[in-house]
């Protein structure tokens, strides 16, 4: 029995497969590059654009194989407990890698984790179900997040938005900010434990997170690629990352008196004019990233 299942199948199969789950109770939520994710208490089933059908919780691929009728063969069938170390373990006995989280949210912090992957635990992260956190619902990641905490060494570098805006109007730009903040979450790994080698996904020129590391990073090698995310120390990390940026938000909602919602949406500009007829415009700094555009819409 496994935790996380995915497979491919035809998207002619979209309204079927929410009939099945709507007949079972389940509830539905819209979900980046899907046409819905749906949810009961202990199973999670994502159906993307792709065509990739994605389920996690108990016994998911006995859900996957029995209730939505995926045939389970060698050729479809992707577990995520196998997909990443086979892909990227021979190329290095230890790595560390490096995600975010809040980037394009106005609202709440900028989070930034690192994790380091190594023989000891690869194999532990790929059972656990460690994914792109992008793939994954914020249930599952506050469910896994501390067990990868518990496995490796890793580090969490939170930019919260009062200082965001000021690092920001220093720095002038958000590759920038991007790359002190990754080098900062490897700089705190190495401080724990030495390392050769890191990744992280491409946002910029390859020199800025090189350039920001310190004395104890200046030898690593650092490599930068597209969807980085299908790494498994990558992923491991946004899901560190998504985890603390969640709980920024519960936390900064209830401290405001205001649910402050994710992304850059209408919503979010509706929400952020309410929070300025409530607390004045000079404490939007402290919940939000001032050089969105989302600000010139509160004038």
């Amino acid at each position: 029995m496994t935790n996380t299942y995915s497979c491919k199948t035809d998207i002619s199969r979209e309204s079927t497969l929410k009939a099945i789950l709507e007949q079972q109770g389940f509830s539905f939520k819209s979900a980046d590059h899907a046409y819905w994710r749906a949810q009961n208490k202990e199973i999670t089933v994502t159906f993307y654009k792709s065509g990739k059908l994605l389920v996690q919780g108990k016994d998911a691929d006995t859900f996957a194989t029995t209730c939505l009728k995926e045939k389970q063969d060698a050729k479809s069938v992707i577990p995520v407990q196998t997909t990443f170390s086979a892909a990227v373990a021979p190329v290095w006995d230890a790595w560390i890698g490096t995600d975010e989280s809040g980037k394009g949210d106005y609202f709440g912090p900028l989070v930034i984790a690192g994790v380091l992957a190594d023989k000891d635990n690869i194999e532990k992260l790929a059972k656990l179900g460690a994914a792109d956190s992008k793939t994954l619902n914020d249930g599952f990641i506050a469910k896994i997040a501390p067990e990868i905490k518990a496995i490796t060494t890793f580090a969490v570098v939170v930019i919260n938005p009062a200082k965001y805006n000021e690092l920001y109007k220093k720095i002038g730009n958000l590759n920038n900010l991007l790359a002190w903040g990754h080098a900062r979450a490897i700089e705190n790994i190495l401080e724990k434990k030495p390392c050769q080698n890191a990744l992280s996904d491409k946002f910029g020129n390859e020199s800025l997170i090189k350039n920001a590391l310190l004395k104890n990073g200046r030898n690593i090698n650092l490599v930068q690629r597209t969807k980085a995310e299908s790494d498994i120390a990558v992923a491991a990390a946004s899901i560190l990352a998504r985890d603390e940026y969640v709980r920024r938000m519960k936390k900064m909602s209830s401290e405001y008196g205001i649910e402050l919602p994710k992304g850059a949406s209408e919503l979010v500009i509706s929400r952020a004019k309410e929070f300025v007829g409530k607390h004045g415009r000079e404490k939007l700094a402290e919940v939000a990233k001032l050089h969105f555009k989302t600000t010139n819409s509160l004038a």
